[in-house]
């Protein structure tokens, strides 16, 4: 690694544009910035060497180079936004509604048409957890990582080790300098005073001055970088089961099963659901309980949550353990264990129990010849009569719709059951099928002497819950909080420095700032008060 030597003795990095030690141009480097005298100082960086413009040889550099851009990243932040827009066009996948039974490629299609297709086709249905969209958001984050270090490392070490003693060149191409031909030595001490009576922090070197405030707000991208890093890195994590989890779950009243992402380890029952709804006199509501009926107040379930002791062995019960028991209520979820569970929807008059009753197809009194009742949440195959009739279960669609003129079941869940039953009659007559559901009751042949007819039915309420674990939301917050203070730091102060530099019996004044040269003027303004130091001018103006 080729070294350069300014001819103050100081030996740079190879690189560097304005020298660490005295801040002259260095001769010859591979940019323009030190070298056009007709130009002012770019101060930006200090003139320090960069590595993304220093070496392009290996495959390392290149790479290093890419993601330094500034232009890299600005593209790779503007391709996440563009497709992070595309994905709220339709919902994701796992926003699809709960009691949606088609296979993701068949709902977009059905719902959306072609742009649906093509829109799970792309994989825009499954967006957050794409493996291209999980790269593009690791290519951000090593944009910010290698874009930081290639620009703080070198910063850091100029600032750290300059010296009050600079060249003249290097004062003389600030945008902010004066000379005075003739000043005293009670003048400069007065300068000096100036500077620190305004917070100044002040290194002297044999008459040369450097007096600097506000260096911190050199680091507010930087800290802004690292509270975005720390965002980014917690989305990453969020594509993990453990670190986050959204499940959705539908217990019945009276009912136990286990809450979904939990590995069976706990289970929630469902004691009783209460429906309220608002009173139909209430002015506040009454034209919408006129539109759509009752409007809920409230609904809310009373579970109990219970967690799985010992080991699971295969066919025994689970031996659970009670963890808490309380309400679940519209915006006032359950937590417990690092989950939340939230009220987010119910479903009325499910059944839960249907009885049947044959009889003879030509008695106009129907005249039960025996019943028979079904467990619909778990249908026996066939059901024997204590009067020799057998039942057999054929077909069950828990939700029932004709689609293409085919039977078949909208929702696992009995919500409008239908059956297909076959009627095995005492002794070795033939058995004859029927078709009966809510409102039909269809003999397909059209010469069964016997008939099914709904007796009697028991409905229950059917509660939804979201199942939700979020460990990346601390993570979120602390890096949102960094950024912030980042933002501030670089928005409400500024980094300052002022040279004073002895020159026969003169002086030369200099000053540079990152931002708001105005206050920095003032600065001087008050500094040279009572004396005959001139006034600093703004270079860039008068060029």
């Amino acid at each position: 690694m080729e070294k350069i030597k300014c001819e103050c003795g100081h030996v740079n990095p190879e690189g560097t544009v304005l020298c660490e030690a005295c801040g002259k141009p260095v001769e010859g480097n591979q940019h323009i910035d030190g070298n056009d005298k007709r130009k002012l100082l770019n101060m930006r960086y200090d003139g320090s060497a960069r590595r993304s413009q220093t070496y392009n040889k290996s495959i390392i550099d290149k790479t290093w180079n890419f993601f330094s851009s500034v232009k890299v990243g600005v593209w790779l932040i503007v391709l996440a936004l563009t497709a992070s827009a595309i994905g709220t066009i339709f919902p994701q996948e796992q926003y699809i509604p709960a009691d949606a039974t088609q296979d993701p490629s068949i709902y977009y299609e059905a719902q959306y048409g072609i742009l649906g297709q093509i829109y799970y086709q792309l994989g825009f249905h499954n967006l957050y957890g794409s493996w291209w969209y999980m790269l593009l958001i690791a290519f951000i984050g090593m944009s910010l990582v290698i874009s930081s270090i290639d620009r703080f490392v070198p910063l850091y070490k100029t600032l750290k080790m300059q010296k009050p003693r600079r060249h003249d060149t290097f004062l003389k191409r600030q945008r902010l300098f004066s000379e005075t031909e003739h000043v005293s030595s009670d003048e400069k001490k007065k300068l000096v005073s100036g500077l620190k009576k305004q917070r100044y922090k002040v290194w002297e070197d044999n008459g040369h001055v450097l007096a600097e405030k506000g260096r911190f707000s050199r680091w507010g991208p930087y800290v802004n970088h690292l509270g975005l890093i720390i965002v980014l890195i917690a989305a990453l994590m969020r594509m993990t089961s453990f670190m986050y989890m959204d499940e959705y779950v539908w217990v019945r009243e009276g009912e136990q099963t286990v809450i979904p992402g939990t590995d069976k380890e706990y289970y929630i029952e469902n004691k009783d659901f209460i429906l309220e709804t608002y009173d139909k006199d209430d002015e506040r509501f009454k034209n919408a309980i006129e539109k759509q009926g009752n409007v809920a107040k409230n609904y809310q379930t009373n579970a109990v949550i219970y967690k799985e002791q010992g080991d699971d062995v295969a066919g025994a019960d689970p031996d659970l353990k009670k963890v808490t028991e309380d309400s679940i209520r519209m915006n006032e979820p359950l937590e417990f264990d690092g989950y939340t569970l939230y009220q987010s929807g119910y479903q009325q008059n499910e059944f839960k129990r249907m009885s049947f009753k044959i009889h003879k197809t030509d008695d106009p009194e129907e005249a039960s010849l025996g019943s028979f009742s079904i467990d619909l949440t778990d249908p026996k195959e066939t059901y024997q009569l204590d009067n020799g009739f057998q039942v057999g279960v054929t077909q069950y669609y828990p939700d029932y719709e004709l689609q293409e003129e085919e039977p078949a079941s909208k929702t696992p869940y009995p919500r409008n059951p239908a059956f297909v039953f076959t009627i095995h009659p005492p002794g070795n007559e033939e058995p004859e099928t029927s078709f009966v559901g809510i409102g039909k009751n269809i003999d397909a042949t059209g010469e069964n002497d016997y008939k099914l007819g709904i007796e009697d039915f028991e409905t229950r309420y059917a509660s939804g819950l979201s199942v939700k674990r979020d460990y990346t939301l601390p993570l979120f917050i602390i890096g949102a909080v960094i950024f912030m203070i980042g933002v501030s730091q670089g928005m409400y102060w500024q980094h300052r420095r002022i040279w004073l530099h002895p020159k026969g019996e003169g002086i030369l004044v200099a000053g540079h700032t990152n931002k708001n040269w105005f206050g920095l003027r003032q600065d001087i303004e008050r500094m040279i008060a009572d004396t005959n130091v001139n006034m600093v001018q703004d270079q860039q103006e008068t060029e």
